[in-house]
């Protein structure tokens, strides 16, 4: 349902980006114009053609069609991001008052049985402390540590792939650019250098397409990267704090 969801978004979302696009080139656009000979009359006449949105995504060729399917992976992933790794999702308030009120009234069994049924990011780690209660401080320690690196590595993993998104986007872009211009250059040649603007069109088309929408993707992807890294990096430390002060009462005094 929640690629369903994205696909919908990326499809309403994709109309308004690409008439801003196409107004931009339009203006400057000479491979736009198509040449008809007046009737009755020994001139030609440039008259502007009507060219759809549609047209100028279709300039980006091949390269361009994976770039909008990153965009449309790319905004799938940040929808699904930001609904799972909630601040309230990882760490949900009412789990951490009832384990507070279980760790004062020293119910560890029943605190071991509600990480169980309650799956979250903190209750993987609380629970693997509450595994080796008799072990001591040091085991308890030992077991959150390793269950914390699990967990935060498992939701850092998720977030990079939109890392690679972001880094393959405007790489994807850069290789359209470069295809567009060598087919560009290679009609040059053969032409032996007469090639007409309309000629080299669909080389310049596809170098300027690929490349805006390459940088059109990676941009906010990025971002959005950053910010939901940021957001898990306050989840991990809230959560380190939280373990440390629910296990202390587990630390032998020194003498």
């Amino acid at each position: 349902m929640r690629w369903m969801v994205a696909i919908l978004l990326a499809a309403v979302m994709a109309g308004p980006v690409a008439d801003l696009a196409v107004a931009t080139w339009s203006d400057n656009a000479t491979p736009g114009l198509v040449y008809a000979q007046e009737e009755g009359g020994g001139g030609d006449a440039a008259q502007p053609a009507a060219r759809t949105w549609w047209d100028s995504i279709k300039a980006g060729g091949a390269v361009g069609a994976v770039i909008i399917l990153l965009s449309i992976a790319a905004l799938a992933l940040i929808i699904q991001y930001t609904i799972e790794q909630k601040h309230d999702k990882l760490i949900p308030p009412h789990v951490v008052a009832e384990l507070e009120q279980l760790f004062e009234e020293q119910a560890y069994d029943e605190a071991a049985d509600m990480c169980q049924a309650e799956d979250c990011f903190l209750t993987a780690i609380v629970g693997a402390g509450l595994a080796q209660l008799e072990g001591g401080y040091d085991a308890i320690m030992k077991a959150v540590d390793s269950a914390g690196d699990e967990e935060t590595t498992r939701q850092f993993q998720k977030l990079s792939n939109l890392s690679l998104i972001g880094a393959v986007a405007p790489m994807l872009g850069l290789y359209g650019t470069v295809t567009g211009m060598i087919g560009a250059f290679n009609i040059i040649a053969s032409t032996a250098g007469g090639a007409s603007p309309a000629q080299l069109a669909d080389g310049i088309s596809q170098a300027l397409v690929t490349t805006f929408l390459g940088l059109t993707v990676a941009m906010p992807t990025i971002c959005c990267y950053h910010f939901l890294r940021n957001r898990l990096i306050k989840v991990n430390i809230e959560t380190g704090t939280i373990v440390s002060n629910l296990f202390e009462r587990f630390r032998q005094p020194t003498t």
